[in-house]
């Protein structure tokens, strides 16, 4: 029926509206469960109507029933008094009675066939909000998992890409630094080789030098020096 369609409406647009907003889950489910437990509430009380309603009916049925049998017995004794004329006036309202009864009738069945339609609804709705009421701790119990994972998953990532980066330039660094410590190195390494070339060579002098002073005076070098 229309109350039960517009209230799954409702309800889904909450729904979308709050997935849309991408509130706090738990916060969601809690509030889901509320409004389809007020949605049920005036469910509940529209049924109730529609049942007064149709009890109301029947009532009015039942009671045009008991007055067209008692203005019929009326007519009865009417005619065996010998007055016609009461008991043609009880038989006319007896006949309008019948016409009210014929037309409460259909009214009755269609307003009947309604509230048990709508009681049946109003169960499987009931049912529904059992399920969820059910299901609620089970469904936070997911989502609040769900969401610490998450959290952890990018703080994870996060650090963890950030630590990385840092970690390449430090080693791009060190690198560096040997690459520069290598070239000082070479550097160093060159001057010391040619300032020993230098001190080798001035140390050949010396020796030479003293080695033709020692020939002279032992006079090993002749004449021809």
């Amino acid at each position: 029926m229309g109350i039960f369609s517009r209230m799954a409406d409702v309800f889904k647009a909450n729904v979308n509206d709050a997935l849309d907003k991408a509130e706090n889950p738990e916060k969601m489910i809690k509030q889901m469960v509320i409004e389809m437990e007020e949605s049920v509430n005036k469910s509940t009380l529209a049924v109730a109507q529609s049942v007064s309603n149709a009890k109301s009916l029947e009532k009015k049925i039942n009671k045009a029933k008991r007055s067209i049998e008692d203005w019929n017995d009326k007519a009865k004794q009417a005619i065996a008094a010998g007055r016609d004329d009461l008991a043609k006036a009880a038989l006319e309202k007896r006949s309008l009675i019948q016409k009210n009864l014929n037309d409460l009738e259909p009214l009755y069945n269609s307003a009947k066939q309604t509230a048990d339609h709508l009681r049946t609804q109003l169960e499987k709705i009931k049912n529904k909000l059992d399920e969820a009421r059910n299901r609620q701790n089970t469904l936070i119990a997911r989502a609040r998992s769900a969401e610490a994972q998450k959290q952890i998953s990018q703080s994870i990532s996060g650090v963890g890409s950030d630590a990385f980066s840092k970690f390449d330039k430090l080693e791009q660094k060190v690198e560096t630094m040997e690459s520069e410590a290598e070239v000082h190195a070479e550097l160093a390494g060159d001057d010391t080789s040619l300032e020993d070339e230098f001190k080798a060579l001035g140390s050949g002098s010396d020796a030479d030098a003293a080695l033709l002073k020692m020939k002279a005076e032992m006079g090993l070098l002749g004449d021809g020096k």
